[in-house]
């Protein structure tokens, strides 16, 4: 019998379920055991206050200790905690199973929120114990745990709920897969792992364990569940068990936070309330970038800025590979090839071309000790330690390495002090953003029977081409010494210090239960590498707080990324820092980057490229994300990379980078990929000042930047599972050819009012899916979705701080009402905290252009806030007012409108 929360509060009685229908769980033995040999739990002591409900649950019968020793006392704390969100936790009464650290991923605070004007309600069966959660504006039953018992062992916890015949679910990590999740024999994996050409169905770069639950009209919520630990979430549909999904993990608590939503993109923002809205970045990172591993000297790197620029393709950034470093070591410069004093010339030389510069590190640190980095870090005590006590080593890059504990606190200030002196912008290389990789973290030496000394495979490896004083040949736009005949400085290598050891920290509460098999659990996840230890720090590692590697393996990346932008902001704390990591967690967003690691160049990868972005924008919050354009791994030809770079111009984060495996593939080196590059970069450009005020918006409110079509459409079953189209911001839907060496695309125009972005011509959509042929490798399908209104560049630029120096356009696209609505913010594009800022309102209200909000930044340095040309779409007829253009029925009206204060315009008669 199932008591609701009220129902509780009111008589406090107890009940009992009928007997759960037969259920089996598989050994890694031949041994099978039914789950109806598993008691469940007994609820009892229940407490309830106007807000919040706890209680006791008891092993209800003898123990099945399928794959660990299940827990007698458990506790139940269930919080309302706003009207749209509610907390539940299912804990162990002894506190001692690990619960992710409060300094990691800090918790929302409840608002004490009464339980008679939520969104949602709790509901609670007490023998066995089950829960349920229901939408109580419909009766809609949104989880629901009675058909199977809860688990809860030492190193295997399982909770599964039910759910409606195909349901639209998404989200659930880092994966390659559809961006709608598949309901039937479907398994997600959260286990962060190095994953060269992204694997499918696999455990990627990324554990965020949220979901979001999409009902069309009856609403849409999310589940989060704060746990870092290995687990498997299966997704499923039988006969006998109806549609399900199961949590399986190997440990932790289960500590669930539910988003009442209703819409899609509510949730969103609900999201963002419990991990952290995302943060801000400088505008420039907007622009184009390019790298890639295999630019084998500094003469190389300039040589790549100055072809784009001979090519006529603005270049914003450019990044360099581990090829920089000496020896792979982190915080040094290759003395022969990337000698201090060129490098700091070539930085010199994109900052006065108003471009940027940017340097990859890994968490793998040489351990030698003639290597100042270690030497200090291990004096500090800041690196992992084996149980001897000693740094616990494995191999990257640099041969034999030690990790750093970024758990430590006192690993922040070493961290910091090697940011300050190698980054230095008097004396070292002033980079404007930093890229961490590698920190999942990937482990050159295979597992715990690897020796690190022995088996470090000769690494570092040496580089394969010698130095060089120069190319031979002229740079242009570079100094004297990059042309021939110049003459490279040595870079002085530092000193050596004595080593000293230090032993880890104390224990405390929630730091995990003892005597577990770190290596091989019972229950073991489907990681696309094998074990737990293939490839990464071993599990049995003790960090500073004495909490495992098997407990915080997945927060890894997060924590040094976390770290990382901390030491950015030391360096420069004036100015936003912008950190692009490979490895994430939930909340991630809210301090770093991520780009979606080693793709291949494939037409395949091309199109994962959208459900990746959208999951990570949309529902991961995360939206500064995009692949390597033309793909990382394997050969691009001109065709595929030509369309990838129409694609790339449409993601948040755009950048071309390759493996240095691959041949060369930056986009001037073919003429059809140089042509798409120029059209791409400038419509990028001219929209920047849009997608920028999209990015802020999410970062104060969580409204996501990119969005699915369902998130617009939420009530329209064809948007449901589509992912090869998008929308860019709210108002441009982008829908590019995705068939191989195609020119033919087909997608899917809601039933809505919309305009092409290249011709202005009106298409009304009428839902249903429109083909067309003849889309050249040069061309991308980009529609305006009526009732919006677009501020964008009169022209583009060659670099981000020309383009701020354009007047600004108006677009307005009347929706079916006539009117349409749209917003501009503007900052000065960098700094951490701002002084004035411009939040402006557009408004069409089907005769006049309103403008309002606040007005207060202007610009500085010969930047524009000026309005040139408004542009309305849609027009039938010739009027007198403007120039009509026939042929795309659209109406322009010149002028100069300065955005220093309101005002309105009437367009038309």
């Amino acid at each position: 019998m199932l008591h609701s929360f009220f129902y509780l509060l009111a008589l406090g009685s107890l009940g009992r379920a009928t007997p759960l229908p037969e259920h089996v769980l598989h050994r890694d033995t031949d041994t099978t055991v039914s789950a109806n040999d598993c008691p469940g739990y007994t609820a009892s002591n229940i407490a309830t206050t106007d807000s919040s409900l706890t209680a006791d649950l008891t092993l209800a019968g003898e123990a099945c200790n399928v794959y660990g020793d299940d827990l007698k006392d458990l506790k139940l704390l269930v919080e309302y905690q706003t009207d749209e969100r509610l907390h539940i936790k299912i804990y162990d009464a002894g506190l001692q199973v690990y619960q992710v650290q409060e300094s990691v991923l800090p918790r929302p605070k409840s608002k004490n929120a009464k339980a008679s004007g939520a969104a949602l309600e709790f509901s609670i069966e007490e023998n066995p114990f089950s829960f349920s959660v229901t939408r109580k504006e419909n009766g809609e039953v949104l989880f629901d745990t009675s058909d199977t018992p809860l688990i809860f062992e030492s190193q295997y916890v399982r909770l599964r709920t039910k759910l409606p015949d195909n349901p639209n679910l998404y989200g659930l990590g880092e994966h390659s897969d559809s961006f709608r999740l598949p309901t039937q024999n479907y398994q997600r994996v959260l286990w962060n792992a190095e994953s060269p050409f992204i694997p499918r169905n696999s455990n990627l770069y990324g554990s965020h364990p949220v979901y979001y639950d999409h009902r069309g009209d009856k609403g849409t919520h999310g589940v989060f569940l704060l746990n870092s630990n290995g687990m498997q979430i299966n997704i499923n549909k039988s006969d006998e068990e109806g549609q399900y999904l199961e949590y399986n993990t190997i440990g932790g608590v289960l500590d669930f936070y539910f988003m009442a939503g209703s819409k899609p993109a509510e949730v969103s923002s609900q999201y963002a309330e419990v991990v952290g809205l995302p943060a801000m970045y400088p505008y420039w990172t907007f622009g184009f970038h390019q790298c890639k591993y295999g630019y084998w000297d500094v003469n190389y790197v300039a040589e790549v800025v100055a072809n784009y620029s001979t090519a006529g393709i603005p270049l914003e950034t450019m990044w360099t590979d581990i090829d920089y470093m000496h020896l792979r070591e982190d915080f040094t410069t290759d003395p022969e090839r990337f000698d201090m004093h060129k490098m700091r010339e070539l930085v010199d030389t994109l900052h006065n071309r108003d471009q940027h510069y940017v340097l990859i590190l890994d968490p793998g640190i040489h351990a030698v000790a003639n290597y100042s980095v270690y030497q200090k870090g291990h004096e500090q005590g800041v690196f992992l330690k084996a149980a001897d006590g000693s740094d616990y080593l494995g191999v990257q890059w640099a041969g034999t390495v030690a990790w750093p504990d970024w758990l430590n606190p006192k690993t922040q200030d070493w961290w910091t002090d090697e940011f300050k002196e190698a980054f230095n912008p008097e004396t070292g290389i002033d980079i404007d953003a930093v890229w961490v990789d590698m920190n999942e973290a990937s482990n050159f030496c295979g597992d715990e029977k690897c020796d690190p000394v022995k088996d470090n495979n000769g690494n570092p490896p040496a580089p394969k081409n010698p130095p060089r004083n120069n190319t031979g040949r002229i740079i242009p736009g570079f100094p004297a010494d990059f042309q021939p005949n110049g003459t490279p400085t040595k870079l002085r290598l530092r000193g050596s210090k004595p080593l000293k050891s230090r032993q880890n920290g104390e224990a405390g509460g929630m730091k995990g239960l003892p005597d577990r098999d770190y290596f091989h659990p019972q229950y073991r996840i489907n990681n696309h590498n094998g074990a737990l230890t293939q490839n990464t720090i071993l599990t049995n590692i003790t960090n500073i707080d004495n909490t495992r590697q098997y407990d915080t393996h997945n927060l890894y990346g997060h924590t040094m990324a976390s770290m990382t932008r901390t030491a950015m902001l030391a360096r420069r704390p004036s100015k936003r820092p912008f950190v692009l990591t490979r490895s994430t967690f939930a909340g991630s967003g809210a301090k770093v980057t991520h780009w979606f690691g080693d793709n291949n160049s494939t037409w395949s990868d091309y199109r994962v490229t959208m459900p990746q972005m959208l999951a990570f924008a949309s529902l991961h919050q995360m939206p500064m994300v995009g692949s390597d354009v033309c793909g990382f791994n394997g050969v691009a030809d001109q065709y595929m990379c030509a369309r990838w770079a129409m694609l790339g111009a449409f993601q948040p984060f755009y950048r071309n980078h390759a493996d240095i495996t691959a041949p060369v593939q930056e986009f001037y080196q073919w003429e059809l990929v140089s042509e798409a590059a120029k059209k791409a970069i400038d419509v990028r450009y001219r929209l920047m000042d849009y997608i920028y005020t999209g990015l802020y918006y999410q970062t104060t409110t969580g409204v996501p930047v990119i969005n699915p079509l369902l998130f617009l459409y939420p009530n329209d079953a064809n948007t449901f599972g589509i992912d090869m189209q998008y929308f860019y911001g709210d108002a441009l839907l982008i829908s590019p050819v995705t068939q191989d060496y195609s020119d033919s695309v087909t997608f899917y125009l809601p039933d809505d009012i919309f305009y092409d972005f290249w011709t202005h011509e009106r298409v009304d959509g009428h839902g249903e899916t429109i083909t067309r042929q003849g889309v050249a490798y040069t061309d991308i399908p980009v529609h305006i979705r009526g009732g919006t209104i677009i501020p964008l560049r009169s022209s583009s630029a060659n670099t981000t701080k020309a383009l701020r120096q354009q007047n600004f356009e108006i677009l307005i696209a009347p929706g079916q009402d006539g009117k349409a609505r749209g917003r501009l913010y503007l900052d000065d594009g960098e700094s951490l905290v701002q002084e004035k800022v411009s939040e402006i309102e557009f408004e069409w209200d089907g005769e006049k252009l309103l403008a309002n909000g606040t007005f207060d930044y202007m610009g500085t340095g010969g930047e524009s806030a000026l309005v040139s040309k408004i542009t309305l779409l849609g027009q039938s007829e010739e009027v007198q007012d403007g120039n009509f253009n026939a042929e795309q029925g659209s109406l322009e009206v010149r002028g100069m409108w300065e955005l220093s204060g309101g005002f309105e315009v009437k367009v038309g008669a």
